[in-house]
């Protein structure tokens, strides 16, 4: 179990250093790649199984106690995380071996997949609050080089907002982890859920939660704090865009759900309802700002932060059922929104460009592309029997079961507004005739072809068995919701 642990942080490590090592052969470096994802997903799947059947799993890193030493600690939740971003990273490696050029691999492209994903999985995988730092700027450092990487004029203007307003993130974490270890002594999470009730001044701990809901806000792109993501998700070349996409965010969600379930619970009135109304502002306010785009991964990137809207909703309302619909709810979103920057890359293949307006005729010519764009498309959407239908679903069930009307409203309204500007994109794109001087003839390599086939399967298999992954997500949320057995797991 110790080894299996590490295997997450370790695979994608030793995969950017050998990578590294083989420099000069790019070659070398897609086979590294290669190997080094579909491993990862081996393990997250056989740790994934032991953690559903075997309960929390810990292991203390040199054997150090939690309070002195590196603890990781894998639960259901971040289990369910690695298995999900592994897939992503596999279809991405892929995916990269048509559409990188020469050059960026030149640089270093694959060897920065690789530190990205350790960053990724370090995150979910830690059970302290300064790893967990740590491992966000590792993922800061990756992303922000491969936003760069390329030096077009675009590039480095938004990698230069990018990583500006993350280190204000940064900033803001390190200040509220600096808080938290003078009033409790400790940066053990598990160590800090018990401490932090007995604190004798509850505002200051209020105080720190704000702290840590702007830090990870900004990780994450709610509401107001979002501006960063859609200048800058559309100038890297697909597929990067396509795993920041899938996973940055969402280890931005994760980590208001780790620390607004297990540490600050004690003023859930205050914290979880402003958590609530900030979901409601993120979804209206993304989802306007989408149909407003007339480019196609600006049109998406705006589609990102609407639905972060969504995943922290089940947060907000802190019902066992709520937060199995988010858990659930990131799930479906990390492989659909992958799965529409893929398309889109497959899109600039095809024409050279993402510009509605320079669009068109697409599914007359690559039917087969239209149809695998319909699918993520219209599960963002929210369309059955694909699995936006049930993620949705569940979260405005849980918000009838607990009277948050208002929220309700917004997410029905925000998923028809998302099926408008998902049709504006078919209809630019992919119906309406080509523009003069369209190419006749079109193909995609059967390398970016086969990871979305492959994640618009999964996205339909996901709808049809529903009612499994659903479990799965009761079974995660029962889990994190339960403080007293995740803090036993890391302390005995």
């Amino acid at each position: 179990m110790n080894a299996l642990l590490t295997l997450p942080i370790v695979i994608p490590m030793l995969g950017g250093a050998v990578s590294l090592l083989a420099w000069r052969s790019a070659v070398a470096q897609r086979a590294i790649a290669l190997g080094s994802a579909a491993s990862l997903l081996a393990a997250s799947l056989l740790l994934l199984g032991l953690v559903r059947w075997g309960g929390i799993a810990v292991t203390e890193i040199g054997s150090w106690p939690a309070s002195f030493g590196i603890v990781l600690v894998a639960d259901l939740l971040s289990a369910l995380m690695l298995t999900v971003s592994s897939m992503i990273w596999l279809g991405v490696v892929i995916y990269s071996r048509a559409s990188i050029d020469r050059r960026r691999e030149a640089f270093g492209y694959y060897p920065l997949l690789s530190f990205l994903m350790m960053g990724v999985c370090g995150a979910f995988l830690t059970g302290d609050l300064f790893n967990l730092y740590v491992w966000f700027e590792v993922m800061l450092i990756s992303s922000f080089v491969l936003m760069a990487l390329g030096g077009e004029r675009a590039q480095m203007e938004s990698a230069l907002k990018y990583v500006t307003l993350n280190l204000m993130s940064s900033a803001l974490f390190l200040a509220g982890i600096g808080l938290l270890y003078g009033v409790a002594g400790v940066l053990n999470m598990a160590e800090l859920a018990e401490r932090l009730g007995n604190v004798r001044n509850p505002g200051l701990v209020d105080a720190i939660a704000m702290l840590f809901l702007v830090a990870f806000g900004i990780k994450a792109a709610v509401f107001p704090l979002f501006f960063w993501l859609p200048a800058s998700y559309h100038t890297p070349p697909p597929a990067a865009s396509a795993i920041f996409a899938g996973l940055l965010t969402k280890v931005g969600v994760y980590a208001l759900i780790r620390v607004f379930t297990l540490l600050f619970v004690q003023n859930t009135s205050f914290t979880h309802n402003l958590i609530l109304i900030i979901a409601g502002l993120t979804m209206v306010i993304g989802v306007l700002g989408a149909v407003a785009q007339n480019e196609m991964r600006r049109i998406l990137s705006f589609h990102i932060i609407s639905q972060i809207g969504y995943m922290i909703m089940g947060l907000g309302i802190f019902t066992r059922y709520a937060l199995a619909a988010s858990i659930f709810y990131v799930i479906h979103h990390m492989i659909v929104k992958t799965n529409l920057f893929l398309v889109s890359g497959a899109v600039l293949e095809l024409r050279g460009t993402g510009e509605l307006k320079d669009l068109g005729g697409i599914y007359r010519t690559s039917p087969f592309l239209g149809i695998l764009f319909l699918i993520p498309a219209m599960s963002l959407a929210g369309m059955p029997p694909l699995s936006g239908f049930f993620a949705k679903l569940g979260l405005i069930r849980a918000g009838l079961e607990s009277r948050d009307f208002l929220i309700v409203a917004a997410a029905i309204v925000t998923g028809f507004v998302t099926l408008l500007s998902m049709t504006k994109i078919w209809n630019e794109a992919f119906w309406k005739p080509a523009p003069t001087g369209s190419p006749a003839t079109e193909r995609v390599e059967w390398r970016m072809t086969a990871p979305i086939v492959a994640l618009a399967a999964i996205t339909v298999a996901i709808g049809l068995g529903a009612g499994w992954l659903f479990g799965v997500s009761l079974d995660a949320a029962t889990q994190i919701l339960d403080r007293r057995t995740y803090i036993e797991a890391v302390l005995r």
